[in-house]
């Protein structure tokens, strides 16, 4: 997905950069309570930064997009992650927070931030890692291609939820490259990993 195209106000050219969620959810698409993770799953998280870091070649990076409340309930021993680029969204912060690299105050700004210069040629993908309503934003654009969601086999007291999407749009994927198959177990926990993709042909 490298092809370059004019920019909604016509002025510059934007590369087109592949837009893709990831999340863990349980039972009930739930995804997180008080700020944290209601699971303990090492490997499951590791899998999560092995994806996101995973680019085609040295010297290429992906760039990570956060809501503001989602950035900061993440262990800072996490930082520093390897090929990331951190991008925070929020219309209240003036400063880009401590191991971010950007602030932006929408989401289309953070898309068009990697898919114009000086970052197009160096970003490849962009990873939409919450909360709620990044992971809305994200689902409608139009460079959404690949949704990856953790089914977390069990039912955990959460306050925070992966938005519902269509299925009928989003085909899930058998056999998909770097993903585990079959059901894992950590914990006690059972969970799988899954994969979703647009069908283009319906994509606006």
């Amino acid at each position: 997905m490298s092809e370059t195209e004019m920019s909604p106000d016509g002025r510059d050219k934007v590369q087109k950069k592949p837009v893709r969620l990831i999340a863990a959810v349980c039972n009930d698409m739930g995804i997180g309570k008080d700020g944290k993770l209601p699971w303990n799953l090492p490997s499951e998280f590791q899998y999560f930064l092995n994806t996101v870091k995973r680019v085609s070649r040295p010297g290429k990076m992906n760039m990570m997009v956060w809501g503001k409340l989602c950035w900061y309930s993440l262990p800072k021993t996490t930082f520093p992650m390897a090929n990331i680029l951190h991008v925070v969204l929020s219309t209240t912060l003036d400063t880009v927070p401590d191991h971010a690299h950007f602030l932006c105050q929408d989401f289309e700004s953070a898309v068009r931030l990697a898919a114009q210069p000086p970052l197009a040629d160096l970003i490849e993908t962009i990873w939409i890692v919450g909360g709620t309503q990044v992971y809305k934003d994200a689902l409608k654009h139009p460079w959404c291609d690949l949704v990856y969601l953790t089914d977390v086999m069990a039912d955990f007291d959460c306050d925070v939820f992966f938005p519902e999407f269509d299925r009928a749009l989003f085909k899930e994927q058998e056999g998909f490259p770097d993903v585990p198959s079959g059901i894992q177990e950590e914990n006690g926990i059972k969970y799988k990993f899954q994969v979703f993709k647009k069908e283009m042909g319906d994509a606006v």
